[in-house]
């Protein structure tokens, strides 16, 4: 008799931040229908922008592809409620200006990237992957992995 492994749900680690789509993932956030300024996280009740009084926002979904305005390495583990592998590991963060919206978002580098091969101006897409697992599920964030040349 064999024993099965059910596979555990792979879920959001912050809800509603980004698509569930493994292949073509993307961010959620708002544009004010005032001024048409975008926002990530989502905004619900004013216009960042200051110079808009906007209370009203739509849902978009933003672009999987930018270039690197900005990244380093982190070597010291951060605080709860982070979630860090024991021992642990140093990661790389990437600033990353979105094609479309031109707004800058931070996220992790993909596992595996190489921090040495990547340069300001460096095309990025999104990507998913686990942060962390319990007995149940795997959880996902939103990271940055270098479009091959």
């Amino acid at each position: 008799m064999t024993a099965t492994i059910a596979a555990k749900a792979r879920v959001p680690a912050v809800e509603g931040w980004f698509t569930d789509s493994p292949d073509q993932p993307r961010l959620l956030g708002t544009r004010c229908k005032s001024c048409r300024s975008y926002f990530f996280p989502k905004e619900t009740f004013f216009c960042r922008n200051p110079s808009c009084s906007g209370d009203e926002f739509e849902e978009v979904e933003l672009s999987r592809t930018g270039r690197i305005w900005s990244y380093t390495t982190n070597h010291y583990q951060p605080p709860a409620p982070y979630v860090a592998p024991d021992p642990f590991v140093p990661y790389t963060i990437a600033a990353v200006e979105l094609d479309a919206e031109k707004m800058v978002v931070l996220g992790q580098v993909a596992a595996g990237t190489d921090p040495e091969e990547l340069s300001a101006g460096s095309e990025v897409e999104l990507v998913l992957e686990t942060l962390y697992e319990d007995d149940e599920n795997e959880y996902l964030v939103w990271k940055w992995k270098p479009v091959a040349a």
